[in-house]
């Protein structure tokens, strides 16, 4: 574990370390041509292990933690869950510790099963992160502040950060996603799209975009016919020019059908870049769906946003 560094030129060291993503022109990506120009925001760039949406929204929560003086950050997930990963590694590069409280006292890893690990939990362990694993109907306390004193006193001092790392800070981190964008292109594109999980990108982002580029919102959770979307980082009305398609999570969350897979694969054969199948290949698999549909106006401007998640792909 690396020496914890108070000093408060933490923001200064992360803007060293991890710097604007590149934006890709993509001048052919699909099976089949579409009548879009596509570029792609390449967040699973901004670093080896610390990368995609889930740093945006650690970025000012490891500064607000460093200002309050915390050196440890507790925080929640799944199994394979991309949050976990993403705060073990930024709590291995900046100098905190990290606790993660995994949904399930019955996993590989925990105290009851011989098992190995999965990848993504090795990993965690790995870079300095300190598992407890939890009874799914404990870790369904998450939120309740008896639970949270609960861990503060089994822990000791600390920062909490909510399952997925979505918060007003996060919200404020993804905020940078689109002023980024508009000054790589130089101007604002016609269109802007991401995957939804908890909603804190989608969020960001419609706060910090002109009111005359569409916002597209592809969401990875499967929702029945006619229920609500509430999502923790969504506000409850939505502006005009933001729209959220719900017919492409291919079965829910961490879920894939052989469509989707063959698209993905497709992809990337041809761009030579890797995407996710939980959120970023049904994001353009949308995209390309609704061009070929005329969901968007003739030679468009669309950015995606490649929100990363690739260690997934090699969490068995």
């Amino acid at each position: 574990m690396q020496n914890y560094d108070p000093a408060p030129d933490l923001a200064v060291r992360i803007d060293q370390i991890v710097g604007p993503s590149p934006l890709t022109y993509l001048p052919d990506p699909f099976p089949q041509p579409v009548p879009v120009r596509l570029y792609l925001k390449r967040d699973e760039l901004l670093h080896p292990t610390v990368s995609g949406n889930k740093w945006r929204k650690l970025k000012y929560n490891l500064i607000e933690a460093n200002r309050l003086g915390f050196k440890r950050i507790v925080t929640f997930g799944g199994a394979y869950s991309n949050h976990l990963y993403a705060t073990a590694a930024a709590g291995h590069l900046f100098g905190f510790e990290t606790v993660g409280v995994v949904r399930g006292d019955e996993l590989a890893g925990s105290p009851d099963c011989n098992k190995p690990l999965n990848a993504t939990l090795q990993f965690c362990r790995d870079h300095g992160m300190t598992l407890h694993f939890v009874s799914r109907t404990d870790y369904r306390r998450a939120a309740e502040p008896a639970y949270l004193a609960q861990l503060q006193e089994q822990f000791g001092p600390c920062y909490i950060l909510p399952e997925g790392g979505t918060n007003n800070l996060a919200i404020h981190g993804t905020a940078e996603i689109m002023p980024e964008i508009v000054a790589q292109m130089g101007h604002n594109p016609d269109v802007v799209a991401c995957a939804v999980g908890t909603g804190g990108t989608l969020a960001g982002m419609v706060e910090s975009t002109s009111p005359t580029v569409s916002v597209v919102g592809v969401l990875a959770i499967k929702l029945a016919d006619g229920e609500p979307l509430h999502l923790p980082g969504l506000p409850q009305s939505l502006p005009p020019n933001v729209t959220i398609q719900r017919n492409y999570s291919f079965r829910g969350y961490a879920r894939t059908t052989p469509e989707l897979l063959d698209f993905m694969q497709a992809f990337e054969a041809k761009n030579s870049i890797l995407l996710d199948p939980v959120y970023t290949a049904k994001l353009l698999f949308a995209i390309y769906d609704l061009a070929q549909k005329g969901g968007f106006p003739d030679e468009a401007t669309v950015v995606a946003v490649h929100t990363g998640g690739l260690q997934g792909r090699v969490s068995e």
